[in-house]
């Protein structure tokens, strides 16, 4: 019997037109979502067997594994499943994997850091509001060569975006969490406060857990170096925004490029907007069509891998793993 399947929060309309759904379609019977799954009434999920996840657009806690009482097998998108209760998926059965296999095309996260890091220094806010409204601003930037980069955190993101400040003629520091791995040894590391308070620029690109959330907080952000710019493509809750908005309005921040927020969608109301040296995009870091046909990709090769009873236990959730 072919299986029942959903994929879930496709807001962009490129999974449905991806190879790899199509050849999901070819093993099971699929409907593509582009709407939230709290929008979608109980009697169409009854009979639901596997879900492809976007990232963490979706919640699964007990009541949304509730909601789907014949589900067996996530196909869950990305690196990790912080939004997955994963002991009431295995206490359930529900087999979870990960769609790390290729890790995502690398430069999606890092070009966009790029972006926002030259669209902060040459004040882009201000620029294209004062453009839109019909103007003409008098306007000085700076540039990237010849300033220091700090990096909170040297895995993949972060030793890609050091390699490529080198090509704009930056020098780069990092900072890392004492004892993590995956760092690269050939770019200096400095104690956090150092960093903060030498480098012209500072990009965020650690792994969310409860050791670094609100790393930067009030403290830390006064200890950054007047003038310099702040830039996250990692999570938002590394950031105390409350602490962040007061650095951008009376200092030492003389801007900031975010892409990623402690609440998502960014609330309508959030001092954030509207700054005139906040640069911001709405979590797009990795909302390329390149890394979109990926995960469809990946997950088509777990569903059939599944179907055959031969997934891959590397691609496996581990705490989700079968008993």
């Amino acid at each position: 019997m072919r299986p029942n399947l959903i994929v879930l929060d496709d807001w962009e309309g490129r999974l449905a037109r991806s190879e790899g759904i199509a050849r999901m379609r070819e093993l099971a019977d699929v409907r593509v979502l582009d709407r939230p799954l709290a929008e979608v009434p109980d009697g169409e999920l009854a009979g639901v067997d596997v879900v492809m996840a976007v990232r963490e657009r979706t919640r699964f806690d007990p009541a949304t594994f509730d909601r789907l009482p014949a589900l067996k097998l996530v196909l869950q998108s990305g690196g990790h499943a912080y939004h997955l209760d994963a002991g009431a998926a295995r206490t359930r059965g529900i087999v979870v994997t990960l769609g790390r296999r290729g890790a995502g095309p690398r430069a999606a996260v890092p070009e966009l850091t790029f972006a926002l890091m030259i669209g902060a220094l040459r004040g882009f806010p201000t620029a294209v509001r004062t453009m839109d409204a019909g103007g003409w601003p008098a306007m000085t930037g700076r540039t990237l060569a010849g300033r220091r980069l700090g990096i909170l955190g040297t895995g993949r993101h972060g030793a890609r975006v050091a390699k490529l400040a080198e090509a704009f003629g930056m020098e780069v520091v990092a900072w890392a969490r004492p004892g993590s791995s995956g760092a690269d040894p050939t770019i200096p590391r400095l104690p956090l406060a150092e960093l903060l308070g030498t480098s012209d620029v500072v990009s965020i690109h650690l792994r969310l857990s409860e050791e670094v959330r609100g790393l930067l907080d009030a403290r830390a952000l006064a200890q950054v170096k007047p003038g310099a710019v702040l830039v996250n493509t990692s999570r938002g809750a590394i950031l105390d925004e409350a602490a962040l908005v007061d650095a951008l309005r009376d200092g030492p921040l003389a801007a900031a490029g975010l892409d990623v927020f402690d609440g998502e969608p960014l609330a309508a109301d959030s001092p954030l907007r509207g700054l005139p040296n906040a640069l911001l995009t709405p979590h797009i870091g990795w909302t390329v069509e390149e890394v979109l046909d990926e995960f469809a990709a990946i997950a088509a090769d777990q569903l059939a891998a599944y179907l055959a009873g031969s997934l891959d236990p590397s691609e496996l959730l581990p705490e989700a793993a079968p008993l």
